[in-house]
């Protein structure tokens, strides 16, 4: 078998442990990952496992990657179906929440802490930070469009919205995981979580009013076309 056969192989090998290794924490938690039983599986020897996840950590950890590159990916996808701002925002909670209900293993592994002792690498964390980035940009572009108040794009403004939505989907996974999204117990309520947001960080009319005057300033105190020398 030549390299490249070899290296698909492995791919193939890898992603069927992953898929293994969610049904697992599927029937029995997520903290009940066992390398010996995805091994079981698999029809492979535990140790044979080890060529491609040394210990259950490593497994977590690309777990855990995979979970959060997924989810990143559906918020990115729902914010550009929308207009900048709100809608965006409305649009990529949306695709990201419905992605959580149908993949709950993961998300329980993502936004819980169901592993003692599990901590993922930076690797692992970094699609975390870029969806953290992804979410402080619309909710500047919120403010940009007079939706929001500055301090909404804060990190007070961006941790209350994160408490909001992880709470809806935490009761949600807890109390009615076999509910759908649109009639869940929980998730109906998404629209209202957001609302109270877009209400608690309302522009005031003094922000309106500067909004208004800097327009104003801008538009006549730009640079006007310089005409052509002679």
């Amino acid at each position: 078998m030549n390299g490249r056969r070899r290296a698909a192989r492995r791919r193939e090998t890898i992603d069927e442990i992953l898929a293994i290794a969610v049904e697992v924490m599927t029937e029995s938690g997520v903290a009940g990952l066992s390398l010996s039983e995805v091994a079981r599986r698999l029809g492979i020897r535990p140790p044979s496992l080890y060529k491609y996840f040394p210990s259950r950590l490593a497994l977590y950890d690309r777990l855990f990657r995979d979970g959060q590159q997924a989810y990143l990916d559906h918020f990115r996808a729902g914010a550009a179906t929308a207009d900048p701002g709100l809608p965006a925002l409305a649009a990529a909670l949306d695709s990201g929440s419905r992605w959580a209900l149908a993949h709950q293993p993961l998300t329980q592994l993502l936004f819980w802490r169901p592993v003692p002792g599990f901590r993922p690498s930076a690797e692992a964390f970094a699609p975390a930070e870029a969806l953290v980035e992804e979410v402080r940009a619309i909710l500047r572009d919120a403010v940009a469009r007079g939706q929001l108040r500055a301090d909404a794009a804060g990190e007070d403004g961006a941790a209350t919205l994160s408490i909001l939505v992880t709470g809806v989907m935490s009761q949600q996974l807890a109390n009615g995981p076999d509910e759908t999204y649109d009639s869940g117990t929980f998730t109906r309520l998404m629209p209202h979580i957001l609302t109270m947001f877009r209400q608690h960080f309302a522009p005031t009319r003094d922000h309106h009013a500067d909004r208004a005057s800097n327009d104003r300033n801008s538009r006549t105190t730009s640079p006007q076309p310089r005409g052509r020398g002679r």
